[in-house]
């Protein structure tokens, strides 16, 4: 009897903790080489919201300290536009010149209608495979714009993956050509 009670309770309780669980973390991880010295693209893309100088799908970067919820301290933020008129707020949230890194994070809320939420990027510059070469690496971590399991077509998984990897795409064929022109 005690072993058909415990069989009940887990039938029971096992469906309603399946549903407690919120949606799945993505990521979209993009490594990419380009003709220039890594010091030429640090230069270039630690300027944070000068996105709109080398990617090639951005009409509009607007930069301007504001005060950070999280933090409560002021930080540099930046509302891009691409050409399709979606929009994102990004708060700088780190810049470290000795590893050629910076962290960033969209402000979910009214500015950003991109398709994801809780989004998160590291950009790091390192040296190439030969000289006079650099390798890029963009990482995104990032939820649907819904920020739900069952989120609807356009707010849903493939739509947030999707829109970070046209973003991602287009970053690196933008930085590509702004760089290796130069050279």
């Amino acid at each position: 009897m005690k072993k058909f009670l415990a069989m009940l309770v887990m039938v029971t309780v096992l469906p309603v903790t399946a549903n407690a669980h919120g949606p799945s973390g993505q990521k979209v991880v993009k490594e990419f080489v380009v003709k220039a010295e890594s010091t030429k693209v640090w230069a270039l893309v630690k300027d944070f919201c000068a996105i709109g100088k080398w990617h090639p799908d951005v009409t509009d970067a607007k930069l301007e300290d504001r005060k950070d919820a999280d933090s409560d301290k002021t930080l540099p933020h930046c509302l891009v536009t691409l050409k399709n008129g979606t929009t994102f707020l990004e708060k700088l949230r780190e810049v470290n010149d000795a590893e050629m890194k910076m962290d960033y994070k969209m402000v979910d809320g009214k500015d950003s209608t991109i398709a994801v939420s809780n989004y998160r990027t590291v950009l790091q510059v390192k040296s190439g495979p030969i000289a006079g070469q650099s390798t890029v690496i963009l990482t995104a971590r990032f939820y649907n714009k819904a920020n739900t399991m069952e989120a609807p077509a356009g707010a849903d998984n493939p739509a947030a993956n999707k829109a970070i990897n046209e973003l991602y795409d287009a970053a690196a064929v933008g930085l590509t050509k702004v760089l290796e022109a130069g050279s």
